[in-house]
């Protein structure tokens, strides 16, 4: 998956007010392939009790600051641009009480540490000359764990499920540029019991209720990292003279594609063959060996799917860009299996398509052991708001969710 960077920015009125208080916290996050900001507006009536959201603004640009590894300075650029929606969004007497946070996520991590860095350093210049507040450790890369954790906090509380008697909570699947993330409440112990190391397992703390969540982030498993994986281009070297061929391209496809910075050349396999079958032993690879499957999958809670699972299923023509709605695991394989047998016909408007459906396919069912049965809710936005892990970020900010 390719980056995905966030940035928290947020309002909120530092003196305690009698009755509710209003406060913006603006939350930006950038991805690998794309930089977005969150400005969200929340009512505050009792510190011991969740906020209730009033509403939020979400501005996106593209690409993702990783694209940027070897220009930093055009991440500055595009930070500074999305700091001039946060101006005109919170109000001009809020900037200096309202902090702004970036938290990188797997589009930096899948970088070497010194180009990173660069990044994260001209985010901290232009968020230093801005107006609003910067508070320590404004810029910073995020852990897999806590954007799994994050974005389980942040369904569950547009959901109304985020509080200590909550019995029925919904799980979560973000499928991003560069990783991908399953996080949610396990009811068997042997859940937890089964798990192959202690790091799938994650707590948090808040309102004296103590949540202990599955939870793994897999990096290199985010769409954009698992096309590289799939056409053997991951720790490829001679990208200038290579052409990384796959069965899951049209026969007569032949492009170039970028992504983290690098510029690959890509085709189908002309004198071989193509289709489902084949793609799916490709990316089969990619899934086998590492993505681990939970025990209790079979019958857990309502899981919500959104990110990449979002987009490629609007793009397959499975659910409207705008309601989402419900599908089946079956539905994705077979649309995936179309998709790639029709391929052919028009190789160029979709050409990734047949790769990508056959991929979200393979990791519901051989990653992590998804029945062809289950139904996952597929989002872009729950009451009005972005599905993922900002808002996530906003509350931990503001609560300290204390994640261990």
């Amino acid at each position: 998956m390719s980056s995905h960077l966030q940035r928290e920015d947020e309002a909120h009125r530092d003196a305690p007010t009698p009755g509710p208080a209003h406060c913006c916290r603006t939350v930006q996050s950038s991805g690998s392939t794309g930089t977005r900001i969150h400005v969200y507006t929340f009512i505050q009536s009792d510190s011991e009790k969740l906020p209730l959201l009033d509403n939020e603004m979400f501005h996106s640009i593209k690409p993702g600051l990783s694209a940027y590894a070897d220009s930093p300075e055009m991440a500055g650029h595009t930070v500074r641009m999305l700091l001039k929606v946060a101006k005109k969004t919170v109000p001009r007497l809020e900037w200096k009480r309202t902090p702004v946070v970036l938290r990188a996520t797997a589009g930096l991590r899948l970088l070497t540490t010194d180009k990173a860095q660069a990044l994260l350093d001209q985010v901290q210049h232009v968020f230093d000359e801005s107006p609003f507040l910067v508070p320590d450790n404004s810029v910073s890369i995020m852990n897999g764990t806590s954007e799994g954790i994050l974005a389980w906090v942040s369904l569950n509380f547009l959901t109304g499920h985020l509080n200590a008697q909550t019995k029925k909570t919904v799980g979560i699947l973000d499928l991003g540029g560069g990783s991908t993330q399953i996080t949610f409440l396990p009811k068997m112990r042997k859940t937890i019991e089964s798990i192959p190391v202690a790091d799938y397992v994650a707590r948090f703390d808040i309102f004296n209720s103590t949540f202990e969540l599955y939870t793994h982030s897999y990096l290199g498993n985010g769409l954009m990292a698992a096309r590289l994986a799939t056409l053997g281009a991951l720790v490829a070297e001679g990208l200038e003279w290579r052409t990384f061929k796959s069965s899951c391209l049209p026969k007569k496809f032949r492009d170039e594609w970028s992504f983290g910075g690098l510029t690959y050349r890509v085709s189908g396999d002309p004198d071989g063959y193509s289709g489902y079958k084949l793609c799916y032993q490709e990316v089969l690879k990619v899934v086998k060996g590492i993505i681990h499957q939970p025990y209790e999958l079979k019958d857990s809670d309502v899981f919500y799917a959104f990110s990449y699972y979002f987009d490629r299923a609007v793009d397959a023509g499975l659910i409207d860009g705008v309601q989402g709605g419900m599908l089946e695991v079956r539905d994705f394989k077979k649309k995936a299996k179309e998709v790639c047998s029709k391929m052919a016909k028009n190789p160029l408007i979709t050409p990734f398509l047949c790769m990508d459906m056959t991929y979200i396919t393979c990791l519901l069912k051989d990653g992590f052991g998804f029945k062809e049965s289950t139904v996952l809710q597929l989002t872009k936005k729950v009451n009005n708001v972005e599905a993922s892990w900002a808002l996530g970020a906003t509350l931990d900010h503001f609560h300290n969710l204390k994640i261990h």
